[in-house]
């Protein structure tokens, strides 16, 4: 105790070199901590995209482009599934819901998803959570649509204003506009973080009534309005819910053998492990940067420690004058270097958690990445502890330079 009090009082003389080192420190942890907050809980993130839905189910190709397609809407399917593969399935026993999903058109840039009101009643994400509406409500006429947060604030859209849905993903300008059948926003949901903020949502109905004669050059503006079936021939894929997950299985495989088409049933919590696992290379990129963070703050209390060594070799002699012995002198500097980092510690998780309580707001509206403040993980706590422990170590090198330069000054005690 003697000896930490000795170090905190010669910190203290100088305070304003041991500042600049306490705020070094402090931006590394809070570097530190905030890109392995980002790597964590985007990973999280990802995790919660889709959750509550216990089969996906589509054209038969691979599980991950499956995913791909029917969740983060990239890509394409293979292939469609009939409308009465889809009714059969969506029928069979234990299956509690079934949530179809069209896709194939677009609006400046975003995908049109084509489904039913179950989707806003089914649909969940991030641990089970069902989707909100910021304002609106869910499409009720077939020229409705509900749109996505990111869409809505990106495009500037309210509730009541009318847009037009492209034929295709409108790439190069091969696509044509469907202007003689503008959609009216109904609503709009809140953020969620997921695909969904990316996505214009209208029925099923109005993805067939925009089609009718979409491609002839006289085409009557009242055709798809005054039709009768709008019925779907075909969907991209759909999702289901079941009453037991010991079903799940079971279901998988008469899916997967079903005789009409080819289908393919996928878990889709399997499937973003297996897209995961694709990406991980970002995240040990995210991990080698914090690595290297924690490095830089070591190596800034390494040099400014040399640095003042030299300018303390009277302090030093002084000390040993008196009577410290040499291992005292090497407790002195070690201790400084560990209480220097345990208050850039401290000062770095205050700092980390200032930042991301003005940033929270702006993260969450931008890319939907909510980051708790505090320290929720183990690996948070081993992190700072290495680092603290680093920080002693550092403060080794310094020490055994002060033994040495005592030695070498003949300042050893004289009886």
């Amino acid at each position: 105790m003697n000896l930490l009090r000795l170090a905190w009082k010669s910190l203290l003389n100088r305070r304003s070199t041991v500042l600049l080192t306490m705020l070094t420190i402090a931006v590394s942890v809070a570097l530190l901590l905030g890109v392995e907050k980002v790597r964590a809980h985007a990973r999280q993130s990802f995790a919660n995209t889709v959750s509550g839905t216990d089969l996906i189910v589509g054209a038969r190709s691979g599980s991950v482009q499956l995913l791909l397609y029917s969740v983060f809407r990239i890509g394409n399917a293979t292939n469609n599934i009939s409308w009465d593969s889809y009714q059969e399935i969506a029928a069979l026993p234990g299956v509690r819901w079934a949530i179809p999903i069209s896709l194939g058109d677009s609006h400046r840039g975003y995908r049109v998803v084509g489904t039913t009101r179950d989707y806003f009643e089914h649909f969940r994400y991030a641990n089970k959570r069902r989707l909100e509406f910021s304002a609106g409500q869910a499409f009720q006429d077939t020229y409705d649509a509900v749109l996505g947060a990111e869409v809505a604030r990106q495009l500037g859209y309210q509730s009541g204003d009318r847009l037009i849905v492209t034929h295709g993903l409108g790439a190069d300008g091969l696509a044509a506009d469907h202007s003689d059948k503008p959609f009216a926003v109904s609503g709009v949901l809140a953020p969620t973080g997921t695909p969904v903020d990316r996505s214009v949502h209208v029925s099923l109905a109005g993805i067939e009534a925009i089609h009718i004669n979409w491609n002839k050059v006289e085409t009557d503006p009242t055709l798809a309005r005054s039709s009768s079936d709008l019925r779907p021939r075909a969907i991209t894929a759909f999702m289901l819910g079941l009453d037991s997950r010991l079903l799940a299985f079971k279901l998988q495989r008469e899916i997967n053998q079903y005789a009409s088409e080819p289908l393919l049933a996928i878990f889709p919590g399997v499937a973003l492990q297996e897209l995961w696992d694709l990406m991980r290379v970002a995240e040990q990129a995210l991990g080698i940067i914090s690595l290297l963070v924690a490095a830089a703050a070591m190596v800034g209390l390494l040099a400014v420690s040399l640095a003042a060594l030299n300018e303390r070799r009277r302090e030093m002699a002084i000390l040993r004058s008196v009577g410290a012995s040499h291992l005292h002198v090497m407790g002195l500097l070690i201790s400084e270097s560990a209480l220097l980092t345990a208050f850039g510690i401290g000062l770095g998780m205050v700092l980390q958690s200032a930042v991301l309580l003005v940033l929270q707001p702006w993260l969450v509206d931008r890319f939907g990445l909510f980051l708790p403040f505090g320290l929720h993980g183990a690996r948070e706590w081993a992190m700072l502890g290495g680092l603290l422990l680093a920080g002693i170590l550092v403060g080794l090198f310094p020490a055994w330079l002060g033994y040495r330069n005592s030695l070498a000054d003949g300042l050893s005690t004289r009886l």
